[in-house]
């Protein structure tokens, strides 16, 4: 019985002392460096993960956004924006001018309730220039008491500064 013991034992150390996986390893990255894509990216393919604090920026955006903190979701701005809003409109301008518009209309909502599935911090190579992309749900509901809620993905680029400069967002309404 000790015999037993004793090799099942050393059958068990070598098993997990034998680098069974470098193959698998092996494998991966030669397919990864080996794939012939169908298409090139006009933008960048380029991507690399993000810094978390980039992530932190955009989250204290939406943050101050749902809480209705004016002042605190001005400071997460450049100077200078481009939105893309997910009805298909597009805005290029100042930060005063979003600031403008954005008081008028969250001042039009009692409250904001934002339910955030996933956040993802890119940098691009090629481009040197970092992202964060979101995942949410938004729950608006108006003064009036209508209420409105929709699934998010946005695209949110940030400046050298963590300012987002460049917004994409993409909705799907809610029933």
């Amino acid at each position: 019985m000790k015999k037993l013991l004793f090799i099942l034992v050393v059958s068990i150390i070598y098993s997990a002392c034998t680098n069974r996986t470098a193959g698998l390893h092996e494998i991966s990255m030669t397919d990864s460096s080996s794939v012939s894509l169908p298409y090139t990216a006009a933008y960048s393919s380029r991507f690399s993960i993000g810094k978390d604090s980039d992530a932190l920026a955009v989250l204290n955006n939406y943050k101050a956004w749902e809480t209705g903190d004016m002042n605190a979701f001005r400071s997460t701005l450049g100077d200078s924006l481009s939105l893309y809003f997910s009805n298909g409109s597009k805005f290029r301008g100042t930060r005063d001018t979003v600031m403008y518009y954005a008081s008028k209309f969250r001042d039009s909502l009692s409250k904001v309730e934002i339910k955030m599935d996933a956040w993802v911090p890119l940098h691009t190579e090629d481009k040197n220039e970092d992202w964060v992309s979101v995942w949410y749900t938004e729950i608006d509901t108006y003064k009036t008491g209508k209420v409105d809620s929709a699934y998010y993905q946005d695209d949110n680029m940030l400046d050298k500064n963590r300012k987002i400069v460049f917004s994409d967002s993409h909705k799907r309404v809610l029933k």
